[in-house]
């Protein structure tokens, strides 16, 4: 997922979407433990987007504390 789709989600949203991923990525890991996994890489694509998810949402936390 991209940062600037990311943006444009709401705080609910992005909240939703984040659960989405982390239990995608707990499944994913299972896979890879039992030798099921069919792409490797789709664990650092979830990884990343987790990142970027938390990131937006902290930031938008630090403007509601500075206003």
């Amino acid at each position: 997922m991209k940062i600037n789709e990311i943006r444009d989600l709401s705080t609910a949203e992005l909240e939703e979407k984040l659960q989405d991923y982390k239990k995608e990525l707990f499944n994913l890991r299972f896979q890879k433990a039992v030798n099921q996994l069919e792409n490797p890489k789709r664990i650092t694509e979830v990884k990343k987007s987790i990142a970027r998810i938390l990131t937006v949402i902290n930031a938008r936390e630090l403007e509601g504390s500075a206003n």
